[in-house]
């Protein structure tokens, strides 16, 4: 390598560690912040030139939880009327299980039923399918709501 070639790749070594571009922060209108490198165009209002110091960050600041989170004339119900709204919540919830579980009691008989008949026009397996399918989704979802029934009451204190 010679002297003059070494002078070249350091003289460009130094101009790009120096060479830094300029960033903008532009806010529109509608109060959008839009960040570049490039100078503001001259109808572009609300730009300001940010030193090199500081975050460039797009994610908006957290707002701090309020001091009172409840209006202090927000109506407040007092612990036995509480109580008794969770007596009364539970008595429904478990009046539906109940009915519920009757219900699918009645759709395993019936799904029962069609399973043991074969009808003389199902001689391809598909169409005694197709026909015991809404029987099996009938129990299917009343199993679903049992499940979401026993979820919910083991919600309640």
């Amino acid at each position: 390598m010679n002297r003059t070639h070494l002078l070249a790749v350091i003289a460009t070594s130094l101009l790009a560690s120096t060479a830094q571009a300029d960033i903008y922060k532009c806010m529109d209108d509608s109060g959008h912040t839009t960040y570049t490198n490039g100078k503001p165009e001259a109808g572009q209002k609300n730009c300001a030139l940010m030193t090199k110091d500081q975050p460039v960050s797009t994610a908006a600041p957290q707002k701090k939880a309020s001091a009172t989170p409840t209006p202090a004339s927000f109506p407040k119900v007092d612990g036995d009327t509480q109580k008794s709204r969770d007596n009364d919540r539970r008595k429904i919830l478990e009046t539906e299980l109940a009915t519920e579980t009757k219900a699918l009691a009645a759709a395993k008989k019936e799904l029962a039923e069609q399973e043991a008949t074969r009808l003389g026009d199902e001689k391809n397996y598909q169409k005694f399918i197709d026909r015991v399918q809404p029987y099996k989704d009938k129990v299917a979802l009343h199993e679903r709501n049992i499940d979401a029934l026993n979820k919910e009451i083991a919600k309640l204190k």
